[in-house]
């Protein structure tokens, strides 16, 4: 637990100002949010251990992760519900630490549990938060219709919140934290528990934002969604950025092409998976399960026809076989180990997560960590191009 007057910021000592009195990013500010070395520990255990992080002011950072990985920490810090123990950070042009009121007035945040009144209909939830903010009667109420009809809450706008749906409920949310047009938004894990029709309704609020000019930042556990909505990722393990860059930059670090290969008999997979390791030097990935094997390879076509001949001489049969470009799932296994999460089942971070294990071995930066992981191991292989 953290110890009031240390840990967490202070709470605001005025109103925040009106809406459209925050202003923009100050003039001459790149990046609308900067963070270098941030670190927090809860007791012993270590939550951030130097995260850095940026991004450019109109653009969507995606911050991905397993469980535990201190996603969710770092957003706390950065939006000053927690103080950090070491670094810096800013946001919308404003230290986090000297001046979280300023911050704090040029922010919406998501959090990964909708922060709904269920007493509350979705009308007084969405002019409650207006009020907040300073607005007038009236402009509260003007900016309320605005985002019911945004969100498409318009015929449900006076039913108590406590019967929606949890899309209905993650929607109100999501309007609540645009209620005063921030320029930076945090949206952690938003799609969490929803459906397929409210998870691509939130994705289609997140380009609109972008399209208007607003930064987001985004964590995630759908790779999925960081594929498809952010222009930067970072990757996040133990407390610590190991790899960033653009979705395909990422991609590029785990081999060009994946040949992945079901056997029609999984118990066949190590049979499977001795041919495919003769493909260069990445280990495959096995699951025994489903009968999957996959490996990445940098001889496209010319691999897969070796593969599916020497598959044919030793009589293995199998289900398909492919060559795919890698995914982000691909990455996400290669640079932390881990298999990819399994969307909502697999639950939602932790707010005080494991302490890290220390970050990646230095030398030659993560791409080359994450080459060296999907690795196998030394000596001659029985394929060239």
């Amino acid at each position: 637990m953290s110890t009031p007057g240390t840990d967490v910021l202070p709470p605001l000592r005025q109103p925040l100002p009106p809406l459209g009195d925050a202003g923009p990013v100050p003039a001459g500010r790149q990046d609308a949010i900067v963070a270098e070395g941030l670190t927090r520990s809860f007791g012993d255990r270590r939550a951030l251990a130097g995260v850095d992080l940026r991004a450019p002011a109109g653009s969507v950072l995606g911050l991905l992760g397993p469980n535990g990985a201190g996603k969710t920490t770092t957003v706390r810090v950065l939006t000053t519900l927690l103080r950090p123990d070491g670094g810096r950070a800013t946001v919308a042009g404003h230290d986090v630490r000297d001046a979280p009121e300023a911050v704090r007035a040029r922010i919406g945040l998501s959090g990964q549990y909708a922060a709904v009144d269920e007493r509350l209909t979705a009308r007084e939830n969405l002019q409650l938060v207006a009020r907040l903010y300073g607005m007038s009667r009236g402009a509260a109420r003007r900016r309320t219709g605005e985002l019911l009809d945004r969100f498409a809450l318009t015929d449900a706008a006076d039913r108590p919140s406590g019967g929606f749906s949890g899309g209905m409920r993650r929607r109100l949310d999501l309007a609540g934290a645009l209620t005063a047009r921030p320029s930076v938004v945090f949206l952690d894990e938003p799609t969490t528990g929803l459906d397929p029709r409210g998870r691509a309704d939130t994705w289609q609020a997140v380009q609109d934002l972008v399209a208007d000019g607003t930064t987001v930042l985004l964590t995630t556990q759908y790779l999925e969604e960081a594929d498809q909505l952010a222009d930067s990722i970072a990757v996040i393990d133990h407390g610590r950025v190991i790899a960033n860059g653009t979705a395909s930059e990422l991609k590029a670090t785990v081999g060009g092409e994946r040949v992945t290969v079901h056997a029609a008999v999984p118990r066949t997979t190590g049979a499977v998976a001795g041919i495919l390791a003769s493909l260069g030097p990445y280990r495959p990935e096995v699951d025994p399960r489903t009968g999957r094997v996959s490996v990445a390879t940098d001889h496209g076509a010319a691999a897969l026809r070796y593969a599916l001949a020497e598959l044919a001489a030793a009589g293995l049969a199998v289900r398909d076989v492919s060559l795919a470009p890698p995914t982000l799932d691909d990455v996400f296994l290669a640079l932390t180990g881990k298999p990819r999460p399994h969307g909502a089942e697999a639950g939602a971070e932790a707010s005080e997560p494991p302490p890290a294990r220390g970050g990646e071995p230095g030398g030659d930066g993560p791409a080359a960590g994450a080459r060296r992981r999907s690795r196998g191991g030394k000596g001659a292989h029985a394929w060239r191009p």
